[in-house]
């Protein structure tokens, strides 16, 4: 189940970077800006439960498809941008095993706990 489990996230990961190339930026800003999600972070710094919120905030792939779809209403391909940066980094992550978070503590997700 596992082994499935990262494929369909690698197929989610590669239609981000489909829909990144329909769209008129240089590769240069998805490289650059595919870490920046993980800036939700560092809520971590301030308590657990605000980190929890953050990370799961910029890593939500409903934000993420809400955003995107937000960008084509209002013919922004930058907040386009951002929407498929989103959905695209959260794919990536899952293939590594980070997953939503639990306010018990950053190694707690909604798939079970990382490292077991």
């Amino acid at each position: 189940m596992k082994t499935s489990l990262k494929l369909e996230e690698l197929a989610m990961l590669l239609l981000g970077i489909f829909l990144f190339s329909q769209l008129n930026f240089s590769w240069w800003w998805f490289i650059g800006l595919f870490l920046a999600p993980d800036l939700g972070m560092l809520g971590y710094l301030i308590i657990t439960k605000v980190g929890a919120f953050t990370y799961n905030l910029f890593h939500h792939k409903f934000v993420a498809i809400a955003i995107y779809f937000f960008g084509i209403f209002i013919t922004s391909e930058i907040v386009q941008m951002i929407g498929v940066l989103l959905f695209s980094h959260a794919s990536f992550d899952r293939i590594f095993g980070y997953r939503l978070k639990y306010e018990k503590g950053f190694k707690f997700t909604h798939l079970g706990e990382i490292g077991k």
